[in-house]
């Protein structure tokens, strides 16, 4: 399988104002977080098709709950205008933390059903963007 390259990069290193921070780095995080919101919604909807459903209520609940705290830090992190680190600071802990939670729980599921074991993945790799970013922006 190969990744696509998107165009957080590009887009960044064509913004006229200045960013305090490595563009790179954070178009990297920003592809990081879209893709664990990816996962997590794909997660929570193969959750609702397994026949133990019921028994998956957590797990559907915190992956919809990190797919939508990830999708807004993406989209803060992507507004260079006028950016207010403390408000991406505040945004990058929610989303550690979303990611953090989500991942113990798929985890807890991964030998059973393999869609929570790559979400817990794509979790685990997101919470560690979200803290390498916020330790750049001290």
């Amino acid at each position: 399988m190969t990744m696509t390259t998107t165009s957080t990069v590009p887009m960044l290193e064509n913004h006229p104002a200045p960013i305090g921070i490595d563009r790179v780095q954070l178009g990297a995080v920003i592809d990081t977080i879209i893709m664990c919101s990816e996962a997590c919604t794909m997660c929570a909807d193969a959750c609702l098709s397994e026949e133990m459903v019921g028994q998956l209520k957590t797990c559907i609940t915190l992956n919809l709950d990190c797919a939508d705290i990830c999708t807004a830090t993406a989209r803060v992190l992507s507004r260079q205008t006028g950016f207010d680190i403390a408000v991406a600071r505040s945004q990058l802990e929610a989303c550690a933390t979303a990611c953090m939670s989500c991942a113990a729980e798929c985890a807890m599921h991964a030998d059973m059903h393999e869609h929570c074991r790559v979400c817990a993945e794509a979790c685990n790799r997101c919470e560690r963007a979200c803290r390498e970013l916020l330790a750049a922006l001290r």
